[in-house]
């Protein structure tokens, strides 16, 4: 039998934490004097009560928990922070019904950046605030799932960036809590230095510090319903693209970055790869793109960038309408969504790490088909590659395609056409918000889809997310056996 005494007290420390966050937007709304506050007073006091009388208890129990209740743990907390946080989206006069409220939080949470609000300027200042906040939220506990709980989980070949035992990140960071505190206080830094950058080179302090929130956390909410577009500012756009960059970089190989060794991320073999990629994927979009811009050459390089970079890393900031740019670019962009950026950043998709193994399998694969007898192995990071990791890889690339497809397919039952359901199946599983086409694209919006079509994409975001495998593990019967 589960343990449930350690559950009830995470989901304990769950509900007062979201319960003290909801300060944020009623002090937003206090300083800005309007009669919003309200909406955040109940639910506060709600939470806090409840998630005290959870954490008081079960304080005292022996907290060790088993694989299994880890896996639950994980998922519920998930859950539970996602419905709490769904709730100020109700009361907060935004018009949304339970299945947009929940969307929108589910979107924040994952640092996915799809919405359902439009006309976000006459929007209270407390829940444009409330909603990037969940972005940043997001964006840390993802880091922080990726780095700890997925390796431990064994979770699409995750284990290779485990903190125990031979794992070469130890001799610096020896203790999991002090890697969690100085990823944490990294985040915190690039946040505040972000909001400095902003509000100096143009935007005013709110918008500064929802799109800090937001940028480094690559999820893609604005206070404005022409996303970056708005603001007209080629040096906002550089400031963007340097900190999109930064959020999907690992975040422990951030952690190691000392004054004497500052290039010590750029050795890493999937921030190389990365780089490649990025830089590969801007080349041929500006090459073809460049006459559909509008603007001096450094203007079109600076858009290109920003758009390719925000789509790779699952941001989801807008500055053109890039559909314009032909459809080679549409495609492009659809298969950046899919390939994301590194492991242990806060960006979605399927990483790269994942490829370069995929790649080294099929290789040593090939390899092995000329000369069947002789013993080879693969090396990531200076690191051998154990067999069961290519076939934890090779199983999470199955069900990532297979979760796509059927997400793809349960949209086309409300509809919509096949663009719609192709770019928005692959936004929501890869976490990266705008999809392609006139409805869900640059330019358009998820309201217009039925309630019907919002579930699916708000369980594909889930799925993706949470890297799929910790929640379908949940579906075999002999998980739930002794």
């Amino acid at each position: 039998m589960f343990n449930l005494k350690p559950i009830a007290l995470v989901s304990g420390t769950v509900i007062c934490s979201v319960g003290f966050f909801l300060f944020i937007p009623l002090f937003t709304e206090l300083i800005y004097k309007t009669d919003y506050w309200e909406s955040y007073a109940v639910p506060i006091l709600l939470y806090l009560i409840v998630g005290g009388s959870l954490i008081i208890t079960n304080k005292n129990i022996d907290f060790k928990i088993s694989t299994k209740e880890a896996y639950i743990m994980t998922i519920l907390s998930w859950i539970l922070t996602t419905i709490l946080c769904a709730v100020p989206f109700i009361y907060a006069e935004t018009n949304l019904s339970v299945i947009d409220a929940l969307f929108e939080s589910m979107s924040g949470i994952t640092t996915t950046g799809a919405t359902t609000l439009t006309n976000l300027e006459s929007l209270p200042k407390g829940i444009l605030i409330w909603r990037s906040f969940l972005q940043w939220l997001g964006g840390i506990g993802i880091v922080i799932i990726a780095l700890i709980i997925l390796p431990f989980l064994r979770i699409g070949g995750m284990q290779l960036f485990h903190l125990e035992g031979d794992d070469p990140y130890e001799k610096s960071l020896p203790k999991v809590s002090s890697v969690i505190k100085k990823i944490f206080s990294i985040y915190f830094a690039l946040t505040m230095i972000l909001i400095a950058l902003y509000y100096i080179f143009g935007m005013s302090f709110f918008d500064s510090v929802a799109h800090s929130f937001t940028t480094i956390s690559t999820g893609g909410f604005s206070t404005h319903d022409q996303s970056f577009n708005f603001f007209q500012s080629d040096i906002i756009l550089t400031i963007a693209i340097l900190f999109m960059i930064i959020g999907s970089l690992p975040f422990l190989l951030l952690a190691q970055t000392t004054i004497k060794d500052l290039f010590v991320v750029f050795r890493d073999h999937q921030v190389r790869v990365f780089t490649y990629i990025l830089i590969i994927a801007i080349m041929i979009i500006f090459y073809f793109a460049n006459i559909y811009i509008d603007g001096s050459f450094i203007h079109k390089i600076i858009s290109v960038s920003f758009n390719t970079i925000s789509i790779i890393s699952g941001t989801g900031y807008v500055s053109e309408n890039f559909e314009s740019w032909g459809n080679y670019a549409s495609v492009l962009f659809l298969i950046l969504m899919f390939i994301g950026g590194c492991a242990g950043s806060t960006t979605g998709g399927l990483k790269i790490f994942r490829f370069q193994i995929l790649f080294k399998h099929i290789i040593m694969h090939l390899k092995k088909m000329i000369k069947p007898h002789k013993i080879m192995a693969s090396n990531f990071n200076n690191k051998k590659i154990p067999e069961t990791t290519y076939e934890s890889v090779m199983s999470f690339f199955f069900i990532y395609i297979f979760t796509f497809a059927l997400s793809a397919l349960l949209l086309s039952f409300s509809g919509l056409d096949f663009m719609t359901c192709i770019s928005a199946a692959a936004s929501s599983i890869s976490n990266v918000g705008p999809g392609l086409g006139a409805e869900i694209g640059p330019n358009g919006n998820y309201d217009i889809l039925s309630p019907y079509s919002k579930i699916i994409l708000v369980i594909t975001m889930f799925l993706g997310r949470l890297e799929l495998l910790t929640i379908f593990i949940l579906l075999i019967p002999s998980f739930w056996r002794d």
